[in-house]
């Protein structure tokens, strides 16, 4: 009676718990989004306390420009913020904040490679990927705990209970998602781009220039992504689509000029 229960309560926790992603992909969500979004304040507030942040008035301005161009396009109010820091990094957290390090200002070309960034990392934001990510890892801990309870998870029972939580094996849903995510921003960050006016073409030459950055030197920022050739094929089975984005955004008078 009591593992049947368990079971019972597994299922429906995983069913409560479904949402779907802003490309149509079935998710494990079920942490409200305020505490994910108070948490992405505090930890942002924290980095600027903890971490320098530039006064370079030109990179700032420059930074600023495109990333308010992109957030434009999905509405509330964000915070930039250009970090001193040599490292190729950028990100953006629940909440609405973007940083942005010194070193990939200094590393692009142009404004529409720092599109390119920063409409993948805003795609993460509106894809809940932090929720699900922290969904993920609390299912781990509370579902382990739940297994442990009732049944050995070297069981049958204990395999199918862990097996409803998704977690147990490292094939489960905890590794194999940090590629999907951010295979999943590049897409949306695609269009973002392009939606801004950006040039969508460019979020490939930002790539190589980073794959050719990291020859040597590990790249934080690369270290979950997609293989560089797997990245540059999704880029380019959504480039079409893209192009007509940007092409309707320049009949928009979307033509951003943010210069470096």
């Amino acid at each position: 009676m009591l593992k049947t229960r368990f079971l019972t309560i597994c299922a429906s926790l995983v069913l409560s718990a479904c949402a779907t992603s802003p490309t149509g992909r079935t998710q494990f969500i079920y942490m409200p989004d305020n505490q994910v979004d108070q948490m992405g304040l505090q930890a942002f507030d924290s980095m600027k306390n903890k971490n320098p942040v530039s006064r370079n008035p030109r990179f700032n301005q420059f930074a600023q420009c495109v990333a308010y161009s992109i957030t434009r396009e999905v509405g509330g109010q964000w915070e930039v913020v250009v970090f001193e820091d040599e490292t190729l990094n950028a990100f953006a957290l629940p909440g609405n904040k973007i940083g942005i390090h010194t070193g990939l200002i200094n590393l692009v070309d142009n404004q529409d490679q720092l599109a390119a960034v920063i409409g993948h990392e805003i795609g993460h934001v509106l894809s809940r990927h932090s929720n699900e990510r922290l969904s993920q890892e609390t299912a781990v801990s509370t579902g382990l705990a739940m297994v442990q309870a009732v049944t050995q998870p070297q069981t049958a029972l204990g395999q199918t209970a862990l097996g409803l939580l998704g977690i147990g094996a490292e094939y489960g849903i905890i590794l194999p998602y940090s590629r999907i995510h951010e295979s999943e921003a590049d897409t949306i960050g695609l269009d973002l781009m392009a939606r801004a006016g950006f040039d969508p073409r460019q979020s490939i030459d930002l790539w190589l220039k980073m794959d050719k950055a990291s020859q040597g030197q590990p790249i934080e920022f690369l270290s979950t992504h997609p293989s560089h050739g797997s990245r540059i094929d999704n880029l380019n089975n959504h480039m079409n689509k893209a192009l007509q984005l940007q092409q309707q955004a320049g009949q928009m008078g979307k033509q951003p000029r943010c210069t470096k």
